[in-house]
């Protein structure tokens, strides 16, 4: 179906066509049945100490209100991410500020944090209780001085309906936002977390969501931050504000944080990286250029627990969660391998 209908939703603005695949899913009409496949269990898979159906999670920029997080479960995600949540509401940055590069099967986004607001997203899941494990992504408002306090009211605020919570720190869309992988801005971020956790009596799992751009240098040293504040997972990565050069969209140059394809290899290697110096001792979930069996299968071998797609389901359609978990169960048959966490980090 959705190649039959791509043409059209190509010929609209790429914001247009997502607020028109938001509203399609509102209406939830779609039997969970018709994604489900033969051999799943050969996916499930252990994250922050729960067991899901498959690896494959839907990132954080896509329900970033929480509107329709139980119509996307029933497309066979094992996991969602909803937000970028921030404590007030926030319209983003002018418009446009999304761009399809085709030819690259990318996008370059420059959104800021659009959302409804902390207080709606709470109302909205607590009237509506997630059917599966539900991770609510948390960062500043653009306008706050002290963004660390508006991850603590996130934190505080939502952690009680959230299977586990995202600290994002690393979209190149907030002026200072990536100020945060500094190692003594990180140590303050971190010790404020576990701070509002002991006084809030937080036990939900904590990841923090990393840049792509990130230096070799600073890797051991966010790792070291990591481990001594206990934190339980990464994201690696979020959009990359550089690898434009071997690009061939007309649009390549657009301001904003890049993603698809032209990520795929670059978080591959630094999920490797991680995975190497962390020896597993933490949760990796792997994003960039997802949108295939193998392509998820990739990051898993190089260390990943768990993936997460957006700009696959962009271009391929609803339908890409279905046929990525059948590749996955073909390659794990090949490789006379029982479960899909027996690959994780076989190639790292």
């Amino acid at each position: 179906m959705f190649s039959i209908f791509k043409p059209f939703i190509f010929s609209l603005d790429p914001e247009t066509a997502h607020d028109l695949a938001i509203n399609s899913l509102k209406l939830n009409v779609l039997p969970k049945n018709i994604f489900q496949v033969e051999n799943e269990d050969l996916l499930e898979t252990k994250l922050f100490d729960k067991i899901l159906p498959n690896p494959i999670g839907l990132a954080a920029g896509f329900d970033k209100s929480a509107e329709v997080y139980n119509s996307l479960f029933k497309l066979g995600y094992g996991f969602v991410e909803v937000g970028t949540v921030t404590p007030r509401r926030q319209l983003g940055n002018p418009k446009p500020r999304i761009f399809r590069l085709e030819k690259d099967q990318a996008l370059i986004n420059r959104l800021g944090f659009n959302n409804h607001g902390s207080e709606i997203v709470l109302k909205r899941i607590s009237e509506n209780l997630p059917s599966g494990f539900l991770g609510i992504n948390v960062g500043p408002n653009k306008d706050t001085k002290k963004k660390e306090e508006d991850y603590y009211i996130c934190l505080s605020r939502l952690s009680s309906y959230a299977g586990y919570l995202t600290i994002n720190i690393s979209s190149p869309n907030t002026e200072g936002l990536r100020d945060f992988h500094d190692q003594s801005e990180l140590e303050k971020l971190l010790l404020g977390i576990n701070k509002i956790k002991l006084e809030k009596n937080i036990s939900k799992p904590i990841a923090v969501k990393l840049s792509p751009d990130i230096n070799n240098s600073q890797i051991s040293k966010v790792i070291e931050l990591i481990l001594k504040h206990r934190i339980d997972g990464i994201i690696v990565s979020n959009t990359t504000d550089s690898n434009r050069k071997n690009l061939s969209d007309i649009q390549k140059n657009e301001n904003g944080g890049l993603s698809g394809q032209p990520l795929r290899n670059l978080s591959t290697d630094l999920i490797k990286k991680f995975y190497k110096e962390t020896k597993g001792k933490i949760q990796i979930i792997g994003v960039g250029g997802v949108d295939s069996g193998n392509s998820a299968f990739e990051k898993i071998c190089a260390g990943a627990n768990a993936v997460q797609l957006y700009t696959g389901m962009v271009y391929k359609g609803p339908g890409v969660v279905r046929e990525m978990k059948k590749e996955l169960i073909s390659i794990l048959k090949k490789e006379n391998l029982k479960n899909i966490s027996e690959a994780v980090g076989i190639n790292a």
